[in-house]
């Protein structure tokens, strides 16, 4: 299932909406000074334009002012306003924790600055409300926003973007906008895969959510860069950087790539071991024929993660007939060999099926994607991200 991005208009909230919930949460962490003029103008917005059921959570993260005891105050001055206290810091902790024990139809987030306008809530929260999309975010980049920061955060957030297109293959266009929602069961299903506590956070919930196949909604925004901002631009882009080589790491090309890299050791080996015995033809098939076996195993269970024994032999079976092609174009390269030199040295007819079977790595990576295990990653994702069809209650 491709990630589906949407520029598009959000559709607008029917009346019987009404009954839908929305839990929007605002981290804040030392914000004494911005609070109260914050909430009270986000109070204000939600009160007249929202044409649904809301609450408004301050999530505090073990703030060490008197943020704390302000947002208790306002909780009880503001109807529909509540207060959270965490004892340990972290944006990504903190809408962790309000996020998992909502019982909204929709979750989302805003920064306590309020830099991005309010009246791209309501586009925010409407596809998600209407089941059109999964997780909605506010962009800074794409066409139609309308931006006012200094040159200096402008080349951070753009080169920070185009690290995660070329080596996440991220196609969402903003991942640090502090300005997302996401429909609640889809946040279920997400929040206990997602490692990071911090800043890292939004952009792993997103990258989560493109390789599930889940819909994201962009709305481009109009945002004003607060000067007052806390973020510690060196270590967040640091932590972000460790992020980004994490998940990298779990990427599942990432993954096939290392099975492909120690099959081909051990193919080498096995192919030395048989060579005196069997000659050049005879151990590559037979190194081939055990390396493959391991090989469809390893993607199986760690690259495509694959459990269990449910339709384990059949795709085996059509591993065997992928083996077939790197078989074709090793067995060809010796053959080649052989013209060029009938008496090569085993090291260089090594070196050659090992690039043969390098140039057959990429047909093996699709085949076994699109073909061998494609059906069971259909049936793992219905099983593992609950799509409602039907959208939230009372539409």
């Amino acid at each position: 299932m491709e990630l589906a991005v949407s520029l598009q208009a959000a559709p607008e909230v029917a009346p019987a909406s009404a009954k839908t919930r929305v839990d929007i949460v605002v981290p804040v962490y030392n914000e004494l000074g911005a609070l109260a003029g914050s909430i009270r103008r986000l109070h204000d917005y939600v009160t007249a334009e929202l044409p649904f059921e809301w609450r408004v959570v301050i999530a505090d993260n073990a703030s060490t002012d008197e943020t704390a005891r302000l947002a208790e105050a306002l909780a009880r001055d503001l109807p529909g306003v509540e207060f959270i206290r965490l004892d340990r810091r972290g944006r990504g902790r903190a809408l962790k924790e309000v996020w998992s024990q909502s019982d909204a139809d929709v979750v989302c987030y805003m920064d306590v600055d309020l830099s991005t306008d309010l009246r791209a809530l309501l586009p925010l929260l409407a596809p998600l409300i209407s089941g059109h999309s999964d997780v909605a975010i506010g962009t800074r980049l794409a066409p139609g926003a309308h931006v006012v920061r200094g040159p200096k955060r402008e080349l951070i957030s753009r080169t920070y973007n185009r690290l995660l297109h070329t080596a996440l293959g991220a196609k969402f266009s903003d991942a640090q906008c502090g300005f997302k929602a996401v429909r609640a069961d889809v946040a279920r299903q997400l929040l206990p895969e997602i490692q990071d506590d911090g800043w890292f956070f939004d952009t792993e919930l997103l990258v989560l959510a493109q390789r599930k196949g889940l819909r994201i909604h962009e709305v481009p925004v109009d945002w004003v860069d607060d000067p007052d901002s806390r973020v510690d631009i060196v270590r967040t882009a640091l932590e972000d950087l460790r992020g980004v080589v994490r998940l990298l790491a779990a990427a599942r090309l990432t993954r096939f790539l290392a099975v492909g890299v120690l099959s081909t050791i051990a193919y080498a080996v096995l192919y030395l071991l048989f060579r005196g015995g069997l000659g050049a033809a005879g151990a590559n098939v037979v190194a081939l024929a055990i390396t493959a076996v391991g090989n469809t195993q390893a993607n199986r269970w760690w690259t495509f993660g694959l459990r269990g024994r449910e339709g384990l032999l059949r795709q085996h079976a059509m591993g065997a007939l992928v083996f077939v092609l790197t078989l074709a174009l090793t067995s060809g390269a010796l053959a080649v060999l052989e013209l060029v030199d009938p008496s090569p040295g085993r090291l260089v007819e090594l070196s050659v099926l090992v690039a043969a079977s390098i140039c057959a790595t990429v047909t093996r990576y699709v085949a076994l994607r699109t073909w061998v295990f494609a059906g069971a990653l259909r049936l793992k994702s219905r099983r593992d991200v609950v799509r409602v069809i039907t959208p939230p209650k009372g539409l």
